[in-house]
């Protein structure tokens, strides 16, 4: 397997426009400067805290999806010959759901975003957000509610990682989520700087969110097309 950064860093990039995770942070932003209009303070240390938190737990969730390939990879004998066969056949999967949101969105009755039945309580939890503290344990909780529409590609990058040591993966595992939380951050220092409000953050989002579906969905595609070929093996 060739462990190419582009691999990583695109199925990164895939999972860093994810729309849901944007959805999250501006709704925290939002709840923020709806307390605290005056204190734009309170948005850097809130939307640095919350994607912190992220940041954090995305890494242990990496490191416990590479334990659960090794331990299938050490238990079963003759898996790891399908396994990269399998991720891309995962990956073309996820690739035409995104891009079927792009043609229509909704269509089937479903998004490649967070469950809407989940979306009123993920709402709740976070509009009580009142600080810093608050945004890294709302942070943390809402990285369950992220996990249907974000784990896809962190499962294929899993897998592709996992036929090298453990501790090997850390530096992948840390490139993979700083460019995951990389929106989180911009997005943060754009609206303390000034350059943008959070309204208008939401309403580039929304009016964008069939685009990102699309280049999330084409990068699936080519990545599943290699490695179904062997062109990554």
């Amino acid at each position: 397997m060739d462990l190419s950064l582009p691999t990583i860093l695109g199925l990164a990039a895939v999972d860093a426009v994810n729309p849901c995770a944007l959805a999250v942070l501006t709704l925290v932003l939002l709840a923020i400067l709806t307390k605290y209009p005056k204190k734009k303070g309170m948005v850097l240390k809130v939307g640095l805290s919350f994607t912190l938190a992220v940041f954090i737990f995305y890494f242990l969730y990496g490191i416990i999806i590479i334990r659960v390939f090794q331990t299938a990879l050490e238990a079963i004998e003759g898996v790891k010959t399908f396994l990269y066969s399998g991720l891309g056949i995962f990956a073309l999967a996820l690739g035409a759901l995104n891009i079927k949101d792009y043609w229509r969105y909704g269509g089937g009755g479903f998004v490649m975003e967070v469950p809407r039945g989940w979306r009123p309580r993920m709402k709740r939890l976070v509009a009580g957000v009142t600080s810093a503290r608050g945004a890294f344990v709302i942070g943390v909780v809402v990285t369950l509610f992220l996990l249907p529409c974000t784990i896809g590609p962190y499962i294929i990058a899993g897998g592709i990682l996992s036929p090298i040591e453990i501790l090997a993966t850390v530096p992948w595992l840390l490139v993979y989520n700083l460019v995951f939380v990389s929106p989180m951050i911009g997005i943060t220092l754009i609206i303390y700087g000034g350059y943008a409000t959070v309204g208008k953050t939401s309403g580039w989002r929304e009016r964008n969110i069939q685009r990102l579906h699309l280049f999330a969905g084409a990068v699936m595609v080519i990545l599943g097309i290699l490695l179904v070929s062997g062109l990554l093996h």
